[in-house]
């Protein structure tokens, strides 16, 4: 899967398309659970309620079109897709770059924290249909069980993502700001949880891999003619 080039390139377009639909359906996201009964004491951090309160009079359709708790789990689906993205292209960076020592390491460390984390959000939004994740049913079992597997996922991505990215800067990777990104994910995390929810403090892990992705996507699209061209020549 990650061998061929054709392959890496379409993941590093869908690491790059998926970042961005991440930062703006995750609102809608963050939006919906602030109408939800567990989630409106988030609106008493001063920075939520800054935009959340404007931004809910002004997209009320997005909003309300079903019950609280439907429209949370339904637009919370998208985390998964979002989620996958980075991480398979996190898989193909690490493939690519064929790293050594510490390195391996710590690119094994990450991509453990970001594949659990993929289980963690498919397990607490698509086994959810109904809106009764707090209810004593099957999905309320999953949605709880899920909890038990968003822990370790977030922390060992946010550990994970730190280590590699100083791992990066140290060995002089580039694009610098990818490292960056990744060696900020605990100061960027603690910002985010201010302003928005949980699902977003994956941001940062999000545009490291997306940034990644769109070079990969690039550098693939312009080598595939110089190829065709060669082996024409040939």
């Amino acid at each position: 899967m990650f061998e061929s080039e054709e392959n890496q390139r379409r993941i590093g377009r869908f690491a790059w398309v998926m970042a961005w639909v991440g930062l703006v359906v995750g609102q809608l996201h963050a939006l919906s659970r602030y109408a939800t009964t567990d989630g409106q004491e988030d609106l008493e951090l001063p920075l939520t309620a800054a935009w959340a309160n404007p931004a809910t009079e002004l997209l009320a359709p997005l909003l309300t079109w079903a019950n609280p708790d439907v429209v949370y789990v339904t637009y919370g689906k998208i985390w998964f897709p979002v989620f996958a993205a980075f991480t398979l292209c996190a898989y193909v960076v690490y493939q690519r770059r064929q790293p050594s020592g510490s390195e391996k390491w710590v690119w094994r460390f990450a991509l453990t924290g970001y594949t659990i984390a993929c289980v963690a959000v498919f397990l607490e939004y698509w086994t959810q249909w109904t809106g009764s994740y707090n209810g004593d049913g099957i999905q309320g079992l999953l949605f709880s069980f899920a909890w038990v597997v968003i822990l370790p996922g977030l922390l060992l991505t946010l550990l994970g993502s730190t280590a590699l990215g100083i791992t990066l800067l140290l060995k002089r990777f580039r694009p610098a700001l990818a490292a960056w990104l990744l060696a900020a994910m605990i100061p960027f995390a603690l910002v985010i949880l201010q302003v928005t929810s949980m699902g977003s403090v994956a941001l940062p892990v999000m545009f490291a891999f997306a940034i990644l992705g769109r070079r990969i996507a690039r550098t693939a699209a312009l080598t595939k003619p110089a190829a065709s061209h060669h082996a024409t020549l040939a």
